[in-house]
């Protein structure tokens, strides 16, 4: 009897260890700093990652909802009506939203980076891959209007976690013009269960019931509750969704599905061989051309 008890109490301890870490990857992934980032910017060939540095900018940092800092960097445009908020993918920084930026300037818009919260130099005890972090992006939309004014233009770019925030946001907040959102996932619980038998070969029952009753005993969410695709019907406003075919990170077919969902206005960029965030590095022409051609359709008339 006492071997017994002894067994089922090992296991249970190596259920709650392992639910624990795998909660763990989830709300505080490894970052990196700002050099880290940089020295993956350096490698992108496309990028004039030194034109981009030259150009004044102002540093800015919002209190966030939630009691941090949150720091940002925004480029003035001339006096132009038009801002594009760029959010970064996780375990980087605002220095990654760079290989955007050119996109969105040389079309006239004004540029604002940001660091997520636990990310960069923002604050933040953990991470909710959207959750809370739509909440801050919320916070960073009504700066834009209180430093452009209410008639301005405001659109999204998002890329993996950044673009799953952004469509989280799209669907509570109405004010934005538009979205792009670069390989987003779908839905939290879905993508951790891919990852699951991709990285560890595991089953996800019992693993991930016990990570996300743990996860929410220390942010107050579940994995359920970051869904884009639950509210991606909610969204009113236009979104470009872009994926690249080769992602073996988070499969196109979540984009591709929630392309589907979305009413109104909307359009989808499959990207041949190109892997997780690789599609604006893999076909940079093919990237910019519909960029150009859904900006052009949406800030014309405001659909």
């Amino acid at each position: 009897m006492i071997y017994l008890l002894a067994a089922i109490f090992l296991m249970i301890l190596t259920l709650l260890i392992g639910a624990y870490y795998f909660s763990n990857l989830v709300i505080h992934p490894k970052t990196m700093d700002d050099q880290e980032v940089l020295q993956i910017l350096e490698e992108m060939q496309y990028l004039d990652l030194n034109t981009v540095q030259s150009l004044s900018k102002e540093e800015i940092w919002l209190d966030s909802p939630f009691g941090y800092a949150m720091r940002g960097w925004y480029y003035s445009n001339g006096l132009s009506d038009k801002t594009i908020i760029l959010c970064h993918g996780i375990t980087v920084n605002l220095y990654h939203s760079i290989k955007y930026f050119q996109i969105f300037y040389q079309r006239g818009f004004n540029v604002l980076l940001y660091d997520h919260r636990n990310h960069g130099k923002s604050g933040g005890r953990f991470t909710t891959l959207g959750y809370y972090e739509k909440q801050d992006l919320i916070t960073w939309v009504d700066w834009v209007f209180q430093r452009t004014g209410p008639h301005t233009i405001i659109g999204i770019h998002g890329e993996s976690m950044g673009a799953a925030t952004a469509l989280q946001h799209a669907a509570i907040d109405h004010r934005t013009d538009f979205y792009i959102a670069d390989c987003p996932f779908s839905d939290l619980t879905a993508l951790l269960r891919f990852r699951l038998k991709a990285d560890y070969h595991l089953p996800p029952f019992p693993w991930l019931p016990m990570a996300s009753l743990i996860t929410y005993l220390r942010t107050h969410t579940f994995f359920r509750d970051v869904s884009p695709i639950a509210t991606v019907k909610d969204i009113a406003a236009p979104v470009l969704f872009i994926h690249g075919l080769e992602d073996t990170y988070i499969p196109s077919e979540m984009s591709m599905e929630m392309y589907q969902q979305k009413k109104g206005y909307k359009d989808i960029l499959l990207v041949e061989g190109a892997k997780h965030a690789k599609s604006i590095v893999t076909a940079p022409q093919a990237y910019e051309e519909k960029v150009d051609a859904f900006l052009k359709a949406v800030t014309s008339e405001r659909i």
